[in-house]
């Protein structure tokens, strides 16, 4: 998962003043750029609470904003998404109206895109309800090819995405076949990355009793 720095002292400021229902209302009226600040904030803010942002109906403006012309508002989007779904509550939203479109964004032409989408969806997946999901839009084939590129930076969150896949019969009959993908992992500079894949090998190979 990308490096998340603490939430600027400002944010609580935001929260408790209760503009969070502003900022997502301007993110439908406001330029790129100033969408790109707003998108910012909300990231900050939602680091630390989600519930307001989810009572407004932000998961569906954000979702609009995944498919925007900018790279900039794709791979900000994907990140508020990312923070939304970090609470509880926020996942259930996620699993339930933005899966299909952050699997479309794992083949962004964008890396930044790519490794925002994939993240949020490593949070979704924790749910089962967010697995089979992603199941159903396909998401599998877009995972591995992200694995695949050493050089990706959605690559240690596809793992971790499909490591959570790999928990349901389905996901698992269909990564069997791809061990190879997560082998080659093993070599890779990055500690979290080897054991990441690591732990994804166990869980394909897992057989019961």
């Amino acid at each position: 998962m990308p490096y998340r720095q603490s939430p600027p002292a400002g944010a609580a400021g935001i929260l408790r003043a209760g503009l969070i229902p502003l900022l997502v209302f301007k993110l439908k009226t406001e330029s790129v750029e100033i969408q790109e600040l707003l998108l910012d904030t909300l990231s900050s803010c939602l680091h630390v609470e989600a519930s307001e942002a989810l009572a407004t109906g932000a998961v569906t403006i954000l979702k609009e904003k995944l498919t925007h012309s900018s790279v900039a508002i794709r791979s900000k989007a994907a990140w508020v998404l990312l923070e939304i779904g970090t609470h509880p509550e926020g996942k259930s939203v996620v699993c339930k109206e933005v899966i299909p479109v952050l699997v479309s964004l794992l083949e962004d032409a964008d890396p930044e895109v790519q490794a925002s989408a994939a993240g949020a969806l490593m949070l979704a997946t924790v749910k089962p309800q967010g697995r089979f999901s992603a199941l159903g839009a396909a998401a599998i084939p877009p995972l591995l090819k992200l694995v695949a590129e050493e050089t990706s930076k959605a690559r240690l969150n596809a793992i971790k995405t499909l490591t959570m896949l790999a928990e349901l019969p389905e996901g698992r009959k269909t990564l069997l076949d791809h061990t190879d993908t997560f082998q080659q992992c093993l070599n890779d500079p990055c500690e979290a990355v080897k054991k990441a894949a690591k732990i994804a090998i166990s869980v394909i190979k897992w057989k019961p009793f």
